[in-house]
């Protein structure tokens, strides 16, 4: 099977035109037409659907979508590694991060990595954790980042945590908890706090810890940007735990407070996970041990 039919393949099942993919393989549509038509040949089943004008994947183009983007995924990353065996002077690190992880925990290292490899060229896409195990099964990205509440498949995927990250409960410098400087969970049962949606790794962290302690929050509020919690508690609508790296600034410029929580850790791990067994590129595997060596001397 010929590698170009699986490439028009996708192509084709992302826009659903054949001039659009035609534009974007830079052939014409008969070529387009004719690379699908022998596909779909070799399988012995119809890959897509004409109804009127518009063009659908059928059921069995939509079950074979995901493995024709992983073949092209891994003849692409096996390709690249193969430039990469003699030195990390050119090539490519493409990885996956949870928002916190890509927007606060990584920038510091890959500062340290493009210092060390600066013709590697880096690609992190920063997506939720649902979009990251998709790309990751797919073979669009290497490896991803993000917290260890996040279950994956542990037959399938390799795991390793590398860093603690402490959240802290957060409030204006004048709210009434911040003037007693410390409180227990159940200080928080009648305050506006500050969620975000039950999907969140962070939310379901924080729901079993409020659970461990039999405590129901019964004023919340759900934002799914972490900088929209963050002006929310400077504005004196409620408090919130975050991760402490996200509100270092703030702290020190007085907009916000951090206040001890008694009797409760709110630490979790984040973890970098593959596929077991996988043949990561040097260029990953070089970035996987700063993981492993620079957070870990924080």
């Amino acid at each position: 099977m010929n590698i170009n039919k699986l490439e028009t393949f996708i192509t084709l099942s992302n826009c659903l035109s054949f001039t659009e993919a035609a534009e974007q393989l830079y052939c014409s549509q008969p070529a387009v037409s004719m690379q699908i038509q022998s596909l779909e040949e070799d399988l012995g089943v119809q890959l897509f659907d004409r109804i009127g004008k518009k063009l659908y994947l059928t059921k069995q183009g939509d079950i074979f979508k995901p493995y024709a983007e992983q073949i092209v995924n891994l003849l692409r990353s096996g390709r690249e590694h193969l430039h990469q065996l003699e030195d990390l002077s050119a090539g490519a690190l493409v990885f996956g991060a949870s928002n916190f992880v890509g927007v606060y925990l990584l920038p510091s290292v890959l500062a340290w990595y493009k210092e060390q490899y600066p013709k590697i060229k880096i690609s992190m896409k920063i997506t939720s954790s649902q979009q990251l195990i998709h790309q990751l099964e797919s073979n669009s990205i290497e490896f991803l980042v993000l917290s260890d509440q996040v279950e994956v498949d542990e037959s399938r995927y390799q795991t390793c945590s590398f860093y603690q990250d402490r959240l802290v409960l957060i409030a204006r410098p004048d709210h009434h908890l911040a003037q007693k400087r410390r409180c227990t969970l159940y200080d928080l049962q009648n305050e506006t706090f500050f969620m975000k949606p039950d999907k969140s790794a962070t939310r379901q962290f924080l729901d079993m810890k409020f659970e461990q302690a039999g405590i129901s929050l019964s004023n919340t509020i759900e934002i799914s940007s972490l900088e929209g919690i963050k002006q929310g508690v400077i504005h004196g609508l409620g408090v919130a735990a975050v991760s402490e790296l996200t509100v270092k600034q703030e702290i020190a410029s007085g907009l916000l407070v951090a206040i001890p929580v008694d009797e409760v850790k709110f630490e979790r791990g984040i973890q970098y996970v593959h596929y077991k067994n996988k043949h990561l590129s040097p260029a990953a595997k070089a970035f996987i041990t700063m993981l492993d060596n620079i957070l870990t001397e924080e």
